[in-house]
């Protein structure tokens, strides 16, 4: 059903990741093509909305930062529930927000949706002379995780766009999957015969033998 202000759907994305790795740039820097140099860390929660079309349908994405800081992390958890897709984001010039994917990706499975789309993006390429993830150790880690894997500068504004269009066309892909199975009709199961009916003869037969004897010792 198309909602009020003209779209189709609404999708709920988070940003995760160690505070510090950029997710807020990432999230103005695509709805609203803006990047603070002097950005705060968020504090609880903050979202922002875009619209996009998808194999004909308007899709309203509501994005959430969630907050990177240990003490805010019991309210963050809440807001994985109904989330389609999570942009799992580390800092290529930081290995230890590399190092504490595995407890981001735990979260996730804990909190989120079985079916939630999870892509990795390695922020801050424009530090690539900073570098210390190697690309290619972040793809097998995304490779072995099942996760489609990206770098993005949301500073020079470099594979942003290209993100979120990819993490979207793979959360439309799962969408409509799940959408396809609900609408299919089921097959009604096949009857079975009862039992009575099952074991008794066909038709009823007369005996030959009995009636031969019947008409020989017939007085």
């Amino acid at each position: 059903m198309e909602g009020e202000d003209g779209y189709d759907i609404i999708w709920k994305v988070v940003l995760i990741g160690d505070s510090g790795v950029g997710k807020s740039n990432l999230l103005s820097r695509y709805t609203r093509n803006e990047f603070r140099l002097e950005s705060k860390p968020t504090i609880g929660i903050e979202f922002a909305t875009r619209t996009v079309e998808l194999e004909g349908k308007s899709i309203k994405v509501q994005i959430w930062d969630t907050a990177g800081q240990e003490r805010y992390r019991a309210i963050t958890s809440a807001y994985y529930r109904k989330a389609v897709g999570a942009l799992l984001v580390y800092d290529i010039a930081k290995f230890s927000t590399f190092e504490n994917l595995e407890k981001w990706i735990s979260e996730v499975k804990t909190h989120g949706e079985s079916d939630i789309v999870i892509m990795l993006v390695g922020n801050k390429s424009d530090l690539r002379h900073l570098r210390t993830v190697m690309f290619d150790d972040a793809k097998n880690f995304s490779d072995q995780n099942g996760f489609a894997s990206i770098e993005t500068s949301a500073l020079e504004d470099t594979n942003v766009e290209q993100a979120f269009k990819n993490h979207l066309n793979d959360i439309f892909t799962v969408q409509s999957k799940k959408y396809e199975k609900k609408s299919a009709p089921s097959t009604p199961p096949a009857r079975e015969p009862h039992p009575e009916i099952q074991d008794a003869p066909l038709t009823s037969q007369p005996d030959p033998k009995k009636n031969k004897q019947a008409l020989c010792c017939k007085t």
